[in-house]
């Protein structure tokens, strides 16, 4: 596909400020990598927005970039196979995030206020405003068919009790990257001792989605 792909490479903002450039490839793997993601976490994850905008730019210049392969060219229908294979994962990975949002809109926000000043944004300025409003319109739904019809002192809901949370605690099939030493697979309790697991480059693996949470956060492993 090089001959589709652009020539022109992503950048991907860096917490210090720096760049990371990539090829396009390499940014249409990264997409692939929060795609999959995103879709077996049972929460929602870090936004990435960097990701998105960059793919979308990709793709325009794809689309570009195809326009001058001569009609009858065999390559062109493998060509738009693949635009259109990149433009699946992208729906696939926004989509899941947004049903994650209705799902747990009240912890999703909760999350995002309580985050540490400096710390990324789980929801990105759009799924904020869509979180937002989502919260908003189901309160006034919920106060217009049922919550005036009860008593004074039950015409309150609490939504975060109301709404479940994330059940953090599934079990997730992972592909570890990066060798992991020690990782706390279940802590001591009276019925068993501390149990700790080294992760092998390249293995594969079945565990509780908490105990890798935070290998999945920093790229340590892929979930599969």
């Amino acid at each position: 596909m090089s001959d589709v792909l652009s020539d022109e490479v992503g950048e991907i903002g860096q917490d210090d400020g720096e760049e990371d450039v990539m090829t396009p490839a390499e940014l249409i793997a990264k997409l692939e990598e929060a795609w999959l993601n995103e879709k077996f976490s049972p929460e929602l994850l870090e936004n990435r927005s960097e990701v998105v905008e960059c793919v979308m730019e990709q793709l325009t210049h794809m689309e570009t970039n195809l326009q001058r392969v001569k009609k009858g060219d065999m390559k062109a229908s493998v060509h738009r196979m693949e635009i259109d294979r990149i433009r699946f994962v992208l729906s696939s990975y926004l989509r899941s995030r947004l049903q994650k949002i209705e799902k747990f809109f009240p912890h999703v926000l909760e999350k995002e206020k309580s985050r540490a000043l400096g710390d990324p944004s789980f929801l990105s300025p759009e799924e904020f405003a869509f979180a937002k409003e989502y919260f908003a319109n189901t309160e006034t739904f919920l106060k217009a068919v049922a919550l005036k019809h009860m008593p004074p002192n039950l015409q309150s809901v609490d939504m975060q009790k109301a709404v479940p949370e994330p059940y953090l605690d599934s079990f997730v099939f992972l592909r570890v990257k990066e060798r992991q030493d020690n990782v706390l697979v279940e802590p001591e309790s009276d019925e068993q001792k501390e149990y700790v697991v080294d992760l092998e480059e390249g293995s594969q693996h079945l565990m509780r989605y908490r105990t890798i949470a935070p290998l999945v956060s920093n790229g340590a492993v892929q979930l599969i």
